[in-house]
């Protein structure tokens, strides 16, 4: 059983930056944020090959956000620039096999984290 710890969440007004961190048990292939807004579906955000460092990302987060990884801390990292109301939700850290590497689907992703908070306010 993979354990994956979030941190990192807050309040910031638009235009300000997050770093969120997820701390994993163990390492996965594939790693992913997605987020969750209230009466919404959660939704995929940022993905990442653990193996090479090869990235993929939702179209509303591109050139704002970047996903990246720490192999000697096995922890994966979303840092969030240029952050906008809509970016409002609870984020979540997702692992999951080499198969899950593109998909936005989060059915493709094993193991998830609780979840940090991010709200942005206007």
């Amino acid at each position: 059983q993979v354990q994956l710890v979030e941190s990192g969440g807050g309040l910031v007004q638009a235009g300000g930056s997050l770093k969120l961190s997820c701390a994993a048990s163990e390492r996965r292939n594939t790693m992913g944020w997605f987020r969750q807004a209230p009466g919404k579906e959660r939704q995929f955000v940022a993905g990442i090959s653990w193996n090479d460092g090869n990235t993929y990302y939702a179209d509303s987060v591109k050139g704002r956000f970047t996903i990246s990884r720490d192999n000697a801390k096995n922890t994966v990292f979303l840092q969030m620039n240029s952050l906008k109301p809509e970016d409002t939700g609870r984020y979540y850290c997702a692992a999951g096999s080499s198969g899950a590497f593109g998909s936005t689907w989060q059915r493709s992703y094993d193991y998830w984290g609780q979840g940090t908070q991010v709200t942005v306010s206007s």
